[in-house]
């Protein structure tokens, strides 16, 4: 008599799942201006897993840097210690950045709109007087505006996806098809935007963000109702492959280096 051999059931939590999709949308680049936070974790996965050759750029001057875990801002030692070279932050900039010679910029929002539009200014729409005044823009709105595209790793809630924003710190789409060109930006855009229920991208023909692929386990309906606009759904909606046993050993290593021992 045979048994059937026991199998592992793999779980993960929505952020995990949120940053192996981030992670894997790198498949092919070169060069990547990496933020702090989920777009850190999303870069280093990806070096670590399918994209070792992945030069890794951050706004404090270091280019190819390889940290051991995640660091914790842009100004990390471990960042400059593990870096191919180190440049000054003019350079960056100046150099690399503003001539489009970065594939792929990964950026964070507190608020984004139907046009991709990201605000890390302030929320309210009085500027002198906001509701809430945010850490501001450092870097994001050249990222935004020369990289060849540009990725966006958020939770999605009503809260931080609104029909507009209160302040527009960093041009997606602006008000639709054309208005990139209009302003003379170089780079792409943002080419999707992935969140904790799943992804979206920039309809060919409008530019609103249509929710192109669902996170396992995440309903049409539950997508819709964490956003405050009529979110339109592709006719060829999928839903994303769930993190593998390799990716999620990876990212909670990452993580979490001392449980992973």
């Amino acid at each position: 008599m045979t048994t059937a051999p026991e199998t592992t059931e793999v779980t993960w939590t929505s952020d995990e799942m949120m940053s192996v999709a981030a992670s894997r949308a790198l498949g092919g680049v070169t060069a990547c201006f990496v933020g702090i936070g989920l777009p850190s974790t999303a870069a280093n996965l990806a070096r670590r897993t399918h994209a070792p050759d992945l030069v890794l750029v951050y706004e404090s001057g270091t280019l190819g840097s390889k940290p051991d875990g995640l660091p914790l801002s842009i100004g990390d030692g471990a960042l400059a210690q593990t870096a191919d070279a180190v440049v000054s932050v003019p350079e960056i900039f100046n150099y690399w950045l503003q001539p489009g010679r970065i594939d792929v910029g990964f950026l964070g929002a507190a608020q984004i709109d139907r046009y991709a539009n990201i605000n890390t200014t302030v929320i309210g729409t009085d500027y002198a007087d906001p509701k809430v005044r945010l850490p501001g823009a450092g870097g994001a709105p050249e990222i935004a505006a020369s990289c060849g595209e540009v990725i966006v790793v958020v939770r999605q809630s009503a809260r931080s996806f609104v029909d507009r924003v209160d302040f527009v710190t960093s041009v997606g789409y602006g008000r639709g098809k054309g208005d990139r060109e209009r302003l003379g930006l170089c780079g792409r855009g943002p080419s999707r935007v992935i969140t904790d229920k799943g992804i979206l991208e920039p309809d060919p023909d409008t530019c609103e963000l249509t929710l192109t692929s669902l996170h396992p386990g995440v309903t049409v309906r539950e997508a819709r109702e964490s956003i405050g606009w009529d979110l339109r759904v592709s006719r060829d909606l999928v839903t994303t492959p769930p993190p593998t046993g390799e990716e999620l050993t990876v990212l909670r290593g990452l993580t979490d280096p001392k449980g992973s021992k």
